[in-house]
């Protein structure tokens, strides 16, 4: 789709936006996979006063980042673990970058909300919560942290798909131990959401 046709579609719900308060969330996958043609999005919304958020690993070059932020009015910035050997495993990549572009669009002055997935036997340990939460109340601008408690919703796409799903012998974490992961957060002085919102 091209530029105009996707704004087309968003246009069809401004007197929604109005009304609300909301706007568009661009997420994905990764939506930094298309920075141009996110960028033109984010200036099209920009100029006709639509709230923009966007939904991000933050695995990019800081300089696409710096490209787009100033027509991002909200960040949903992942961060899955601190420890560094264990995001390569299970996200493939080393998380320095992901962590620098989150401390560089903070300082910056970015409004942003962390979205922490909880996956149990993976980052759901007291050493990692305890760094992610130090990590995060070291920063300024951060709204507040989602937790977002594993699903196994996943696991059906996949099959149809024909891809093997690595994490179809995880199960979702307890109500006690999300409740446990949110006191240790606010801890901290973070305000913190259980699934977003």
């Amino acid at each position: 789709m091209s530029v105009k046709e996707v704004l087309k579609e968003i246009e069809k719900d401004q007197a929604f936006y109005e009304e609300s308060g909301g706007g568009v969330t661009f997420s994905g996958g990764e939506p930094l996979m298309q920075p141009d043609f996110l960028n033109a999005l984010l200036k099209e919304c920009k100029e006709r006063a639509i709230h923009t958020t966007m939904d991000t690993c933050g695995h990019a070059r800081y300089e696409i980042i710096r490209r787009i932020r100033d027509n991002v009015d909200l960040f949903l910035y992942d961060i899955k673990t601190l420890d560094s050997r264990k995001h390569r495993k299970y996200a493939g990549v080393s998380n320095q970058q992901i962590l620098r572009n989150l401390k560089k669009l903070a300082e910056n002055g970015s409004q942003i909300v962390i979205s922490f997935p909880v996956i149990p036997g993976i980052n759901d340990d007291e050493k990692n919560v305890t760094r992610t939460a130090e990590f995060v109340g070291s920063l300024p601008n951060i709204q507040q942290v989602n937790l977002l408690p594993y699903h196994r919703a996943g696991i059906e796409k996949y099959k149809s798909l024909g891809k093997p799903y690595k994490l179809d012998k995880i199960q979702p974490p307890s109500n006690k131990k999300i409740e446990s992961i949110k006191e240790k957060i606010e801890a901290f002085g973070i305000k913190v959401a259980v699934g977003g919102g």
